[in-house]
């Protein structure tokens, strides 16, 4: 197996939690976006959108993150990354699609560089549209986790899922950009339960071999 990712996508960070929890070791190819590797031809035959993360597996391509945890999911089942009844796994994936369908891509490093870029857009323009879809987007989750009796340690129950493995790298951008948290104590409380343990703190973007 193996995962082309950037120590710093957010994404990718999702898929080596996944990984590092269900204890498979994969092959890592270092694609880094800041120097724009992945506009280049030889990338876009791995994938075409020219996007992290990318996992190969055999004969088999994966992209986008999320399709990647549920193929880890399906072709790895143990441990589960998602509850065992319908409802559980329902509640997993409407959180983890907040944070990957709602809040990264409005924030991730192509969307910011239109906006300074190509419309003109100043560093404190960016830094506040940054913030306000982190805000938007985890005072929702928030709510949702506080509310909600099948919160315990982790995001549902007491062992890491799907819901967190997307929650933790989305904090970890946040505050690169100083994003507020404090009005997220439960998201909080969780991050501190998933950093305890050390298929997160492995994933950490600071401990890879291509980090800056």
């Amino acid at each position: 197996m193996k995962l082309h990712g950037y120590f710093r996508s957010s994404a990718a960070y999702r898929v080596r939690i996944a990984l590092n929890l269900k204890g498979i070791a994969a092959e890592h190819a270092y694609v880094h976006l800041a120097q724009g590797q992945h506009r280049t031809p030889g990338f876009a035959a791995v994938n075409p959108q020219r996007l992290v993360p990318v996992l190969e597996d055999g004969d088999i391509r994966v992209i986008q993150s999320l399709a990647i945890l549920e193929y880890l999911e399906e072709t790895r089942p143990e441990p589960p990354l998602l509850p065992a009844d319908a409802a559980g796994r329902a509640r997993v994936r409407s959180l983890a699609q907040i944070v990957a369908c709602e809040i990264h891509p409005l924030n991730n490093l192509r969307v910011l560089n239109y906006l300074t870029g190509t419309l003109g857009a100043n560093e404190d323009a960016k830094l506040a549209w940054y913030r306000h879809w982190i805000a938007e987007g985890l005072t929702a989750f928030e709510a949702l986790l506080a509310t909600d009796a099948r919160t315990g340690d982790f995001c549902h129950g007491d062992t890491p899922g799907m819901a967190d493995v997307c929650l933790v790298p989305q904090l970890f951008n946040a505050r690169r950009f100083d994003a507020p948290l404090e009005a997220y104590p439960t998201i909080l409380r969780i991050e501190r339960s998933c950093e305890a343990l050390p298929a997160f703190r492995a994933a950490a973007p600071g401990r890879q071999p291509d980090a800056e």
